[in-house]
């Protein structure tokens, strides 16, 4: 997975997209579009400076005393058990489900038997826009920072104008 130089914002393209539209180059416009993130939350629109907010007690322990709401149901436990839900099938089998609602209400059984809140499936990463995948890449730890390197534009177009590029470009057409 290669997302070093990806375009997120049209601001990286200075006035590019101006330029191609002064210019009617509408294939260059519509090139540079394309190349830019789809995700709205990337605009620079969004990117407004954040104000702090009140400092007001919303834990979760807080609230839970204030409504008086029992245990909550944990996802997974916190290590892996097969013989979780064994006693619930027992009392299923015989018939008390007045004391299953009671002892799920004091005790409650996890939802599932593993949970990893992190885990993103390889099909869905793969499918994934550059840039979400530069930013998932970047969250995980995976992604080297490097420096953003400047592109030679002038050094370039000498490559294509000289015939060495062209002829690469060629071969992969």
């Amino acid at each position: 997975m290669q997302v070093d130089g990806v375009l997120i914002s049209e601001s990286q393209l200075g006035s590019a997209l101006n330029i191609s539209v002064h210019e009617t180059r509408s294939a260059d416009f519509a090139m540079l579009l394309s190349m830019l993130s789809t995700d709205a939350l990337d605009f620079s629109q969004f990117q407004l400076p954040k104000s702090e907010a009140a400092a007001k007690d919303n834990s979760e322990e807080t609230l839970r005393k204030q409504f008086e709401i029992g245990p909550q149901k944990p996802l997974a436990p916190k290590e892996y058990n097969m013989l979780i839900g064994q006693h619930n099938a027992q009392l299923v089998s015989m018939g008390a489900m007045a004391t299953l609602r009671l002892q799920e209400n004091l005790n409650p059984e996890p939802f599932a038997a593993r949970n990893d809140k992190k885990h993103i499936p390889l099909e869905v990463a793969e499918n994934l826009e550059p840039a979400v995948k530069r930013r998932l890449a970047s969250a995980q730890g995976k992604l080297a920072l490097v420096a953003d390197k400047a592109m030679d534009a002038a050094g370039f177009y000498d490559q294509i104008a000289t015939g060495d590029m062209q002829s690469m470009l060629r071969a992969t057409a």
